[in-house]
């Protein structure tokens, strides 16, 4: 049974979103929702000052904003701060900081659904008493709060189900036009009023003292947060190297400027005489700006702020469900959670699962959790701490890019990466004081996450993401490594073959070779009399050099003078820290496969790659590869980065071929049939062939096929973490096969 095997279910989502469509988010995020339900507690801890702290908040943003323009035009992929630490730190990294984002757009969302809930009642309690009179009982109560928060969240999760950008815009339009008209008002309401009267209302300015402006400063923070989900869904926008930055400060700017000048209107317009700002935030915390409104434009100035509430807290939910289904997806596709997330509907081209579990969540906290407070300080606190990584990492993609630097870059850098940054930490430190709750709650979920990697993910996770760095060496170099492939050398004549190895296994740019010739000599051995070990030693290493220029690289050259060659390569392996150690062989038999190359395997903690290869042979001509898979050798790791790094090089046809047993059961037979296509799309992504064979005779059916191969890669046996052997069906295939054979064994 044989067919193709496909680069997998999971479709890719289209970039659908021009300039308008990728401000979009930004701007449903961060216009509106948080003002709304922060400018009270702002005032109240601040005073007049909360306009400064929000004006200092808006600096912060814009270094923020900068830094991550600057990633993500390097990165332009779905997932946003997920995606910048995969790519720059590491793939456990990249699912904590993924796993706590993801947590935090779901708890954004569930306070912007019970915020857009409780605008909803407003609106229809106040068409009810025009209409009837007072309002039922029931409409004011908790459980209508709850039954409009799961009913609003369930439309826009079938909208980002039916549509790729699920809509939306209607309530962008709609918000920014009645906060329109409350700051176009606003003069008018102080026309009048002198000077000494405006000033009077404004003292005193920092009402709360540092403390207060401080703290005023990262509560505030959140309501500009939002311009970040345009880089979470980044995958989407068309032409994303110059749409994203764009659209982030755009979307940055409209939040601005209508955040400063509204406060202000509401600072100077809504206070009464011989009331202070301070006394009005503390006294109407929830209701501030509809108060303030209502004080300035009577009735309808009330009805405007209810209006834009509705609309900015369900555009500000639909932006951050976006969001979060797209880091959802981007993590399923790196195998960080279940692959069916990843999958994309043919049909809507959107990704149906990633929505839904987006979705579940959001519904369990509105109906389990009664107080949600906790939740959404977790969620700032999230948030921050992720601006101040990426900060460091846009510092990091600018040290280790190179040549291929982000097609945008930030001015004057570092500083704004590192004034930025500090910021963004300093107000997640003072977050995490003003509510230990977020801090407890943030850390719980870490714990549950750092659970589920370990038991559920990590192992395919890894797979799946060295083979990614096979594929694209870069990443390698933007995560600071440097590994280095040793090559023992001592036969001129295959050290053509291993130079070709060793280029596919050494990443360009970031990759080093390390050529080693040990000079066997007796302990009496005197060079000058007897030079034929130096020559020998000599001659190998000038053929190595030879070889490996023609391949492409210029490896590094070690001679050095030892009576046991395996114990020399284990204590150099060990020395230089080798993340590879390539081995040639020109046969392979039973005493060849015992003692001291078993033991060898074994001392040496890094990976172990064995090539036998007939004189002559070269990696350019591989068209054919078969990879037997059997039993639970544990090298997928290092087999994903070895067909990584053959793909990359040669773009060889690969075949994965699976013994089973004669006679097994049908059922058992389709288990194991789909558990390893599984396995064999996830160690070669980009396609194969797959192959299941039921014979009593394995060895034979593997040789067999190993005729029509030009290179059959096995990984060796494992015994135990520390004991590693050829194992007699290696070793039978090899001696029943002439063919070229690579035997991988990983780091124990």
């Amino acid at each position: 049974m044989a067919d193709e095997g496909s680069p997998g279910r999971h479709s890719t989502v289209e970039r659908h979103l021009g300039f308008w469509g990728a401000t979009a988010p930004g701007v449903g995020a961060i216009v509106g929702g948080g003002i709304l339900a922060l400018a009270g507690p702002a005032f109240a801890l601040a005073g007049p000052s909360a306009v400064l702290a929000l004006a200092l908040n808006g600096v912060i943003a814009i270094l923020t904003a900068l830094s991550f323009a600057e990633v993500s035009s390097k990165f332009p992929q779905s997932g946003g701060t997920y995606a910048f630490a995969k790519k720059v730190l590491s793939i456990e990294a990249a699912f904590t900081v993924g796993w706590v984002v993801w947590f935090a757009s779901i708890a954004a969302s569930v306070l912007y659904a019970l915020g857009c809930a409780e605008f909803g009642k407003l609106v229809v309690a106040g068409i009810w008493r025009v209409g009837t009179g007072s309002p039922a009982g029931w409409l004011t109560g908790p459980r209508a709060s709850w039954g409009l928060a799961l009913l609003i969240t369930a439309f826009y999760t079938i909208g980002l189900m039916c549509r790729p950008a699920g809509g939306g815009q209607w309530a962008n339009i709609g918000k920014l036009v009645a906060f329109a008209i409350l700051i176009a008002f606003g003069p008018g309401a102080v026309r009048g009023r002198s000077g000494g009267e405006i000033v009077a209302g404004l003292q005193p300015f920092f009402a709360g003292g540092a403390g207060g402006f401080f703290t005023a400063m990262g509560l505030t923070f959140f309501a500009l947060q939002g311009f970040d989900l345009i880089a979470a869904v980044a995958g989407e926008v068309r032409d994303p190297v110059r749409t994203i930055p764009r659209a982030m400060f755009c979307s940055l700017g409209i939040g601005l400027g209508v955040y400063l000048p509204f406060l202000v209107v509401t600072a100077v317009a809504a206070v009464q005489p011989g009331q202070s700002l301070a006394e009005m935030g503390a006294a109407h915390a929830e209701t501030f700006v509809a108060v303030a409104a209502q004080n300035y434009l009577g009735p309808s100035g009330y009805w405007l702020v209810i209006v834009a509430g509705f609309l900015s807290m369900a555009s500000a939910l639909h932006a951050n469900l976006f969001a979060a289904s797209r880091v959802a997806m981007a993590m399923a596709a790196d195998r960080t959670l279940p692959p069916v997330l990843a999958w994309v509907n043919p049909r809507s081209r959107t990704p149906l699962a990633a929505v839904l579990v987006t979705a579940v969540p959001v519904v369990a906290i509105l109906l389990v959790i009664p107080d949600v407070t906790a939740a959404g300080a977790a969620s700032s606190l999230i948030f921050l701490l992720t601006f101040a990584v990426a900060h460091w990492i846009a510092i990091l993609v600018r040290q280790r890019s190179g040549a291929r630097v982000p097609p945008f870059r930030s001015p004057w850098y570092p500083a704004v990466p590192v004034v930025g940054g500090v910021a963004c930490l300093a107000l997640a430190v003072n977050q995490g004081l003003a509510s230990p709750a977020a801090g407890v709650i943030t850390l719980v979920w870490l714990c549950l996450g750092g659970l589920l990697f370990l038991v559920l993910f990590a192992q395919r996770a890894r797979v799946a993401d060295a083979s990614g760095t096979a594929l694209d060496p870069e990443l390698i170099k933007l995560r600071g490594r440097n590994p280095l492939v040793l090559v023992p050398i001592a036969n001129p004549e295959n050290v053509r073959a291993l130079a070709d190895v060793a280029k596919a296994l050494a990443p360009p740019e970031a990759g080093r070779v390390l050529m080693l010739s040990v000079v066997v000599a007796p302990r009496a051995w005197q060079p000058r009399r007897d030079p034929q070990p130096l020559d020998a030693a000599q001659a190998a290493l000038r053929e190595a050099l030879a070889a490996n220029v023609e391949s492409g690289i210029v490896p590094e050259t070690l001679a050095t003078v030892a009576e046991q060659p395996w114990a020399e390569i284990a204590r150099v392996a060990g020395e230089h820290r080798c993340e590879s150690l390539l081995l040639g062989l020109s046969r392979l038999t039973e005493e060849t496969s015992g003692w001291p190359l078993e033991t060898l395997l074994n001392r040496t903690d890094c990976d172990v790659v064995v090539l036998r290869a007939a004189a002559g042979w070269q990696l350019s001509q591989v068209r054919r590869v078969l990879v037997p898979l059997g039993g639970r050798g544990g090298h997928d790791k290092l087999l994903a980065r070895l067909l990584g790094s053959l793909a990359r090089s040669v773009q060889p046809e690969v075949t994965f071929l699976k013994v089973l047993p004669a006679g097994l059961a049908r059922k058992e037979r389709q288990l194991d049939e789909q558990a390893f296509r599984r396995t064999a799309q996830l160690l070669c992504p980009g396609g194969c062939r797959v192959e299941l064979v039921c014979d009593p005779d394995p060895i034979s059916v593997v040789a067999a096929r190993a005729a029509d191969s030009d290179l059959v890669i096995m990984g060796v046996q494992r015994a135990g973490r520390r004991r590693k052997l050829f194992g007699q069906f290696a070793l039978q295939v090899a001696l029943r096969t002439a063919q070229p054979l690579l035997l991988v064994s990983r780091r124990g």
